[in-house]
């Protein structure tokens, strides 16, 4: 019997001596953080590499290769001293050990930390002397200690918005009440009209192998037909882009941006000009993002109380844990944009080309007005595969693009913006 037992013993501890390496350092909701204190490396001074990585509750589909991941594996570097981290690389994991993809950040920038986040917990470990906290049984009780306490605050939290938000739709559903009778009072981003020349039962299914375009047998109204992993285009209750109306006035935290010049690439996707840039980011609500690319359409896909613009500019970045936020600027007819200006200098040559100006840079923080208040609510991709949980943030203030500018990007695309979408009873928040 004890021989038994103790084999049991021997079966049971096997999977904790293969993931021992990583250490928990936060739970958040959704999400762990861990370390891995093995792979901590002092590069030189108060710099330090490591690798840690996110645990997702719930696996989340990825853009580039239409599959879903689970954990993110990544490589970054710590300065102690200022406070600062940079990522060099991540991995992408279906599961543990199943390597879905990597990617190495070709210009790394530098981040400040922000107390009591994940990264400031990270920079911590990574920044604490070796055999500090009574060796390793003293960093694995305090890490026990704070994992509750994490998982507490988190429940807390969770349970906080959950009532905030209650209160919100309470005070949302009494004044449309309240206004319903009233003739004047604005539609809340009505849904799109259907064709009744064309009733759903007689749209023709697109063919197979058809790619998705923004009209045609490709168009918005086909999507979700074109591949299964495009449902959501269709059955998704948080699209974008929407009419932004009667957005709920509030002090909404500055973004803090972090743009740079930095190398680019001028990229013709065939549907649409893109900028791919290697540098910069932002922080709002305490997440960081690095900044992947800039898409222009035209016209403008977010419109805002019914109006829409000549062209939009969506900056797009992305966190560590895979989350994508967005932020908008509307342009008008106006002056001439030096960031257009700057990829139509090196459009090129043929349809589906890529050009990257050497020894050229570009700084994102151009596109930008200097008052930087916004539009923000949740929604998704504009494009197929249309995923959700996308945080939107729309620069109230409109930029300019020249007329010729505009023009020339009219001859080289056809329109560009996807149709708006329903807003399901969504919040808007705007700053006041």
């Amino acid at each position: 019997m004890p021989a038994k037992i103790l084999a049991a013993l021997i079966v049971a501890l096997l999977p904790a001596a293969v993931s021992a390496a990583w250490q928990t350092v936060a739970v958040e909701q959704g999400k762990r953080v861990e370390i891995d204190r093995d792979s901590i490396v002092t590069e030189q001074g108060t710099t330090m590499t490591a690798k840690g990585r996110i645990v997702l509750d719930k696996p989340i589909m990825d853009a580039k290769t239409s599959a879903a991941y689970r954990i993110i594996e990544i490589e970054s570097r710590y300065d102690c001293a200022e406070r600062t981290h940079a990522t060099l690389k991540r991995t992408y994991y279906k599961d543990e050990g199943e390597a879905l993809r990597q990617e190495e950040v070709r210009s790394p920038f530098e981040m400040p930390v922000r107390s009591g986040t994940p990264d400031d917990r990270l920079l911590r470990e990574v920044c604490r002397p070796k055999g500090s906290a009574g060796g390793a049984q003293g960093t694995q009780s305090v890490n026990k200690t704070l994992d509750k306490v994490n998982e507490l605050s988190g429940d807390l939290r969770k349970a906080n918005e959950a009532l905030v938000e209650q209160a919100v739709r309470k005070d949302l559903q009494r004044l449309t009440r309240q206004s319903a009778p009233a003739s004047s009072g604005k539609a809340a981003s009505p849904a799109p009209k259907k064709d009744s020349a064309h009733p759903a039962a007689a749209v023709p299914r697109p063919a197979p192998g058809t790619a998705w375009s923004y009209e045609g047998s490709g168009g918005p109204q086909y999507w979700s037909r074109l591949r299964p992993e495009y449902a959501t285009c269709a059955a998704g209750r948080r699209q974008s882009p929407i009419d932004l109306r009667d957005g709920i006035a509030v002090d909404l935290e500055p973004i803090q941006f972090f743009y740079k010049p930095a190398a680019y690439r001028v990229i013709d996707s065939v549907r649409q000009l893109q900028l791919a840039i290697y540098g910069g980011g932002l922080m709002v609500m305490g997440k960081q993002y690095r900044l992947m690319r800039i898409d222009f359409h035209n016209p403008s896909e977010t419109a805002v109380d019914g109006r829409s613009f000549d062209m939009e500019a969506q900056l797009v970045h992305q966190a560590d844990d895979g989350k994508i936020a967005i932020v908008s600027v509307l342009m008008e007819k106006g002056t001439e944009n030096p960031v257009i200006q700057a990829a139509l200098n090196n459009l090129p040559l043929e349809s589906g080309g890529e050009v990257a100006p050497p020894g050229l840079t570009l700084d994102a923080s151009q596109l930008l007005p200097a008052n930087k208040n916004y539009f923000t609510f949740m929604g998704s991709l504009t494009h197929p595969p249309c995923t959700e949980d996308v945080l939107w943030m729309v620069i109230k203030q409109p930029q300019q693009v020249s007329p010729e500018q505009l023009s020339i990007l009219q001859r080289l695309y056809k329109p560009n913006a996807r149709p708006l979408q329903p807003a399901f009873g969504r919040i808007v928040k705007e700053s006041r």
